[in-house]
């Protein structure tokens, strides 16, 4: 029987207002058998008070309560999944410290994966309820009709961080890549598992819920909002310079790709300075595909423009 222990890695940085109803989640979790890793990244506003004290209270769940590298979410996320003395056995479900886990996160996760050390990697995330800062109004995320793909990944994230969790082979490929200066950690798991081949498991069933707020500079969107943000990230070129960021570190862990994926990352490559018709051409060849008709049209019109 695979260990079906699950390490929460939670990255927190001045969440006080909301990381006591997140830390109380974990307690309503049907699947018990957890513990916390914390890196919490220079919050000065009482979060690890808060941490603390729950470690006192709750003594063997919180394993480690460290020092984030204080250079963003990413930076501090990698800095969890790449400590050497985290263990590789079990499972391990990486946390943000302001939603509210729904009962059976964890257990639909163990579920859907492997946690044996020989099982090949193995990712799993799921969709979740977007809901205000009260948890009021709720709002289920959209899915993922075109499913996972490399060609996907490198133009879209669909494994939201904080429904994310890895097998002990994900998690080693991870290590096996180091701490890259990503633009987004989830976006970066997504990439390089599809990359390598991984299996990656989308559970359709919401199973948490999404606290957006003013300091939720990304958030989720959809309808007019989603599109202008999207119209936007992508006129200012802020899209093309993640994308370019990704890549440069895609190309450092080359070894770990399979050659479908390196071919489409040396394809992506080639089209430095490719514009029009001709780089929408070689996109749709490469597969680099949205999830959705319209998002895949709006990727297209910046691909003509040059702009990612």
């Amino acid at each position: 029987m695979a260990s079906r222990h699950v390490r929460i890695l939670l990255g927190t940085y001045n969440g006080a207002r909301w990381l006591s109803a997140q830390l109380q989640s974990f307690y309503t979790q049907t699947h018990t058998d957890w513990s916390l890793w914390v890196s919490d990244d220079g919050s000065t506003d009482g979060t690890r008070e808060i941490l603390e004290d729950f470690a006192e209270a709750n003594p063997g769940r919180v394993e480690r309560i460290l020092e984030g590298p204080r250079q963003g979410s990413a930076a501090n996320f990698l800095s969890l999944l790449c400590h050497p003395e985290l263990p590789v056995e079990g499972l391990t479900a990486l946390s943000d410290q302001d939603d509210v886990w729904l009962p059976d996160k964890l257990a639909r996760a163990a579920r859907a994966l492997d946690g044996a050390a020989e099982a090949p990697p193995q990712g799993w995330a799921a969709r979740f309820f977007i809901t205000d800062e009260t948890i009021g109004r709720r709002r289920v995320s959209k899915g993922w009709p075109r499913g996972p793909s490399f060609g996907n990944a490198l133009v879209q994230n669909i494994m939201s961080g904080h429904t994310t969790t890895l097998n002990p082979a994900a998690l080693s490929l991870i290590r096996q890549a180091g701490r890259q200066p990503v633009p987004h950690h989830d976006w970066w798991i997504y990439q390089l598992l599809a990359g390598a081949g991984a299996e990656i498991h989308l559970d359709p069933e919401p199973l948490l819920l999404y606290r957006q707020h003013a300091d939720n500079h990304y958030g989720a969107r959809w309808g007019l909002r989603a599109f202008v943000a999207r119209y936007v990230l992508m006129r200012d070129r802020k899209a093309q310079g993640w994308v370019a960021s990704n890549v440069a570190a895609l190309e450092a862990c080359a070894p770990l790709l399979t050659q479908e994926a390196r071919t489409c990352l040396a394809g992506y490559r080639a089209l430095d300075g490719v514009r029009g018709g001709a780089r929408v051409a070689a996109f749709r060849q490469l597969g680099l595909t949205r999830q959705s008709r319209l998002g895949t049209r709006m990727l297209h019109f910046a691909a003509q423009l040059g702009h990612i």
